[in-house]
């Protein structure tokens, strides 16, 4: 399960994440938080996975409300309703630390320059990757969070710090900053859009689960915005720019 995956195949593997025995084979030790490597396995199919519990989050000043476990799977059910497949499949669920996210472990192409990638003008993941982010109000888009896979799809991952009220949007994709946004772009942003309008749908559903009430309007504030002006963003004066280290 490495391959990138079109609307059925990630509602086969959200199923094996929500419903398999996770068990823990190790620690990622460079994770700021606790990042556990995980084999999940209903008996008939297994797959290699992260699991951050809660219980291993450290306490953030600027994101005191919420976990980040919650915040990374909102930022999969975004990914979902624009229908770009960024995040790799992610469920909230219980583990052996108890409560937490639980993401399907990509396995990257080692022999593409993450560094070159990510200077990319002309890649169609990547400018979709700088949209989602200013959706979610990425504040750490780093060059390691790109994760290329062997059939030229590309995801990213660790959207634990994302979603808040205040614009602090930070990453290494500016290239664009001030651009027409793409046709494909507009228009999974009005489909986002229309479903965020309503409350019954999956994603506002995730979102009201795991996000504030105020951060949930901001998510939408932002899509309008995006919407209406159709360019991609700016850095904000009063926000660094570039997460650090950017790598």
């Amino acid at each position: 399960m490495t391959a990138s995956f079109d609307g059925s195949t990630a509602t086969e593997a959200v199923d094996l994440l929500r419903n398999g025995d996770l068990t823990v084979s190790g620690r990622l030790v460079e994770a700021s938080n606790a990042t556990l490597y995980c084999t999940v396995s209903d008996g008939a199919r297994s797959a290699a996975c992260v699991y951050k519990p809660v219980a291993g989050e450290r306490p953030l000043w600027d994101f005191p409300d919420g976990t980040l476990a919650g915040r990374e799977t909102a930022a999969y059910a975004v990914s979902e309703a624009l229908e770009w497949h960024v995040v790799p499949p992610t469920v909230y669920r219980d583990g052996p630390f108890g409560e937490g996210m639980v993401q399907l472990w990509i396995e990257g192409d080692t022999t593409v320059d993450l560094v070159e990638l990510s200077r990319s003008q002309e890649h169609a993941g990547l400018r979709r990757m700088a949209v989602f982010d200013a959706v979610i109000n990425n504040s750490d888009r780093k060059i390691g969070h790109l994760l290329p896979t062997t059939d030229g799809h590309l995801y990213g991952c660790d959207h634990g710090v994302a979603f808040a009220e205040e614009y602090k949007l930070r990453t290494v994709l500016w290239q664009w900053q001030g651009q027409p946004l793409p046709p494909d772009a507009l228009a999974g942003l009005h489909r986002l859009r229309e479903l965020l309008a309503s409350p019954e749908s999956t994603v506002s559903q995730e979102l009201a689960r795991h996000l504030t009430e105020p951060e949930c309007y901001a998510t939408r504030a932002r899509v309008d915005l995006l919407c209406e002006h159709s360019v991609y963003p700016y850095p904000s004066p009063d926000w660094p720019a570039l997460p650090w280290p950017p790598v």
